[in-house]
């Protein structure tokens, strides 16, 4: 097997990289602000510390990719699909996520505070110890789904699918879940976290 190719600290400012193709390369404290990455293919990437500040990541393509401890400042990830990625300790901010695409994907210990999550797919996805202070994630389908440990203090969670989820008394107890689907064991769950008896 050939030897990944790794690149530390090359600045990539307003590189235009549209329809790139990547397999098995590595980046670390790279800077991708203001880099159109549009369409871009990976596969068995690894990007370290690397900054997407104003990142153009639309219909872009990641399978076995991780981002980690990356951040993506007011980053454009419409319609960009991750499939068994990890983006560990990674964080959002204001980027635009309509229509993102995850499968099986590690969200562990990311920033998502505040996040636009409406309406996306997220069965099965791991959130675990992750940031979502205030992120919107109505109508959600987070079946399956890992929330253990996140921080969900003001998260809205109406309407939700949340059923097989797994989350915590904290969660259920600071989040808004007005209208959400939940399985008998999240209902008893909420029910106990909030104080109440069931006979």
């Amino acid at each position: 097997m050939a030897e990944a190719q790794s690149t530390i600290g090359e600045d990539f400012t307003d590189a235009v990289l549209t329809g790139a193709e990547w397999d098995g390369r590595e980046f670390e404290q790279c800077d991708f602000t203001d880099a159109d990455l549009s369409a871009l293919r990976t596969r068995n990437c690894v990007f370290t510390e690397c900054t997407f500040t104003r990142t153009d990541f639309a219909e872009s393509r990641h399978r076995a990719t991780a981002f980690r401890s990356c951040r993506f400042d007011r980053a454009l990830l419409r319609e960009s699909t991750l499939d068994g990625c990890s983006l560990l300790g990674s964080s959002f901010v204001n980027c635009r996520l309509r229509q993102w695409v995850l499968r099986e994907t590690d969200l562990t210990l990311a920033g998502m505070g505040r996040a636009d999550l409406r309406r996306l797919d997220l069965r099965g996805i791991r959130f675990r110890e992750a940031n979502l202070s205030d992120a919107d994630l109505r109508r959600c389908d987070l079946r399956e789904a890992d929330l253990v440990g996140a921080r969900l203090l003001g998260a809205k969670l109406d309407e939700a699918d949340l059923r097989g989820a797994r989350i915590d008394a904290d969660g259920l107890v600071q989040s808004s879940l007005a209208g959400a689907r939940v399985d008998m064991e999240t209902a008893l769950a909420f029910a106990a976290a909030n104080g109440l008896r069931v006979d």
